[in-house]
């Protein structure tokens, strides 16, 4: 199957638009009849919404939910179930067969790392979040070597808070790592951002006012334990 890189190589001295480059290379999996399997990082349900619309018109998709970033745990949970249900219910209605697949959740794998290199003052956007995403990518690289699949790729390129071009980089270079592709992307592009929005609302999905990571949560000003009252009256229905 393609590697993003062959694309990339003709694309020199021009900003790279990620999404050009995975719709070439699904249209290069159609023209040789392939289908390939894909574990892709979610980070929420609302990132994971338009991007399993789209891809799953082309591949067999897995979602693989590795974020050791969300603080507190009860958020985490919450986070995870919604995302389930969102796996759950997109099948229902539309006959994919999406899966679900939930990492360990190791919040002090992160606290470690940022501490670890002084990123705990970082502001939201800064290294700490490029360090944040490569640790997640790598996480899901990993599992993709581990089940068996073709590619590996990330569904926070949705949003329009993230840097896209980074994270694409830093996948490129930890597919070198764990010798597996990655599948490059920019899943906010024609408006996928946009259709995120509409999905949410016609799946009832919960959307979340942080990113997760606690020390972006204290600066803005992020109530815990109403955070931590409102996730865990969530959690009672299951």
């Amino acid at each position: 199957m393609i590697e993003a890189g062959e694309i990339l190589k003709k694309m020199k001295n021009q900003k790279i638009n990620y999404d050009k480059v995975l719709r070439k290379m699904i249209q290069q999996w159609e023209q040789n009849g392939e289908r390939p399997k894909i574990l892709l990082h979610s980070c929420c349900a609302p990132c994971s919404t338009y991007t399993l619309e789209f891809l799953a018109q082309y591949a067999d998709i897995a979602i693989y939910f590795a974020n050791p970033n969300i603080h507190p745990r009860s958020e985490y949970l919450r986070r995870a179930k919604v995302q389930e249900m969102f796996v759950n219910d997109f099948n229902e209605q539309t006959g994919a067969n999406v899966k679900y697949i939930e990492a360990a959740y190791q919040p002090h794998e992160f606290m470690k790392m940022a501490k670890s290199r002084g990123l705990t003052e970082e502001k939201e956007g800064g290294l700490r979040c490029t360090a944040c995403f490569e640790m997640r990518l790598e996480m899901v690289a990993e599992a993709a070597v581990k089940y068996g699949y073709d590619y590996f790729g990330s569904a926070i390129t949705l949003s329009p808070k993230k840097n896209a071009q980074l994270i694409n980089q830093l996948g490129m270079d930890v597919q070198q790592i764990y010798n597996i592709k990655y599948l490059p992307s920019d899943f906010k592009k024609n408006r996928g951002y946009e259709r995120s929005i509409e999905m949410c609302k016609d799946y009832h999905i919960f959307r979340q006012c942080y990113c997760g990571c606690v020390f972006a949560a204290m600066k803005q000003g992020i109530d815990f334990k109403e955070i931590n009252k409102e996730a865990n009256e969530f959690l009672k229905q299951f």
